[in-house]
């Protein structure tokens, strides 16, 4: 089902100014710096700004009632509020809810914009925004859909948070906000946001400096305030910033795994033929702050006749040992063109007990939004657009 978005895109505007969606403290600081704000009223503008930008979800410099006319005109002038457009809205027959955000880079008013997908997936007691880092990818999983779009370009820390905004926005997250009557939220009382996953399209350590900026902006306790055990990266396997990401933001982890031995891995994963399993695995037993009351999420698509045997699940309990994790079971979702089928549910359960034998926790995750494509690894923009090295001429 399709949402009818001229409401939702009424206050668009095409950017040409920096945004201040995105900015960290220190950045609004320079920012009311640039606009010769003496220094002791900073300090008092910036927390006001924080509120309304994080807080609630302000779009429009008017809005901001305890910030003075000629200030607020000031702002107006050099900076930015706006949302990417809603290019689309669609509600899937299980309550899941995907969009695709249209971005200008407003620093670079001559380039063409650029598409993400966003996925809301609710449950009676917590909803999950499934969050994307960059456009298209460049790892190339041969069982991932978004792999099969080139990467395009990273996305600013900004943009990254404005995919939180604006589905909060949409799901009447903000004071006086109105929750949707189609598809589903969680009951009243809870928030319709409460978790965040980077697993969208992308690989977020490949675009580490705005996810970790962005990632501290969703758990910062004053503002989006999103607990960071309810935030999760998930990552291919980027070693060298594994245990960095986890000194510096604290969130959860999540390895997208699929396979226990290097021969497979290196076709269903390519980026382990830079850093194969024996280094992933050792970066993710020294990761930060892991422990059994903070464990590695180990994700594992079940791909017939693939990775799925006896053998398979035996080999991978003993290939984890010694890991605070909970393996997360994935049936394959299928898309156009995949070379692959998702396992049989018998032998999904067949390997599910094997691996909660062992001690893990496995939950076999439900397949969520397939009939609208926002399942795992069915994200994917279908708009034409400019390769990488086609932009990078267009700007230099």
């Amino acid at each position: 089902m399709s949402i009818s978005l001229d409401i939702a895109n009424a206050n668009v505007k095409t950017a040409t100014k920096p945004s201040l969606v995105g900015m960290d403290r220190d950045d609004l600081m320079a920012a009311l710096e640039e606009l010769g704000l003496p220094e002791k009223q900073r300090k008092m503008r910036v927390s006001q700004l924080w509120n309304w930008l994080y807080v609630n979800g302000v779009s429009d410099f008017d809005q901001m009632t305890n910030i003075a006319k000629g200030l607020r005109q000031e702002l107006a002038d050099k900076f930015d509020l706006s949302r990417p457009e809603i290019v689309s809205e669609q509600v899937s027959t299980d309550g899941t809810r995907k969009w695709l955000f249209r971005f200008k880079d407003p620093m670079q008013p001559n380039m063409p914009p650029v598409d993400v997908e966003t996925v809301y997936i609710p449950e009676e007691d917590r909803g999950t925004l499934c969050v994307s880092s960059q456009v298209g990818c460049t790892l190339t999983c041969t069982f991932c859909h978004t792999g099969t779009q080139k990467l395009v370009r990273n996305l600013t820390a900004g943009e990254i948070v404005s995919q939180i905004l604006m589905a909060r926005e949409r799901l009447g997250d903000y004071p006086g906000g109105e929750r949707p009557t189609d598809g589903i939220v969680p009951r009243a009382g809870i928030r319709s946001v409460t978790n965040v996953v980077m697993m969208g399209m992308g690989e977020p350590l490949y675009n580490y400096d705005n996810v970790k900026k962005a990632m501290l902006l969703m758990s910062d306790g004053e503002g989006i305030s999103l607990s960071r055990r309810r935030i999760t990266l998930s990552t291919s396997g980027v070693v060298p910033f594994i245990p960095k990401i986890g000194e510096e933001t604290g969130v959860m982890l999540a390895i997208s795994l699929h396979a226990v031995n290097d021969e497979l891995r290196n076709e269903l994963v390519p980026i382990n033929k830079k850093w194969p399993l024996e280094e992933l695995l050792e970066a993710c037993r020294n990761y930060p702050g892991l422990s059994n009351a903070k464990r590695i999420t180990f994700e594992y698509v079940m791909l017939k006749d693939v990775n799925d045997s006896v053998q398979d699940a035996k080999k991978l309990v003993r290939m984890l040992d010694g890991i605070p994790a909970k393996i997360n079971l994935i049936p394959f979702n299928p898309w156009p063109g995949s070379q692959y089928e998702c396992s049989s549910w018998a032998q999904i359960e067949k390997f599910a007990d094997i691996v909660n034998m062992a001690g893990y926790a496995s939950p076999v995750r439900t397949p969520r939004g397939r009939d609208i494509f926002a399942a795992c690894g069915q994200l994917k923009s279908e708009t034409e657009r400019m390769s990488k090295k086609e932009r990078d001429a267009l700007a230099s």
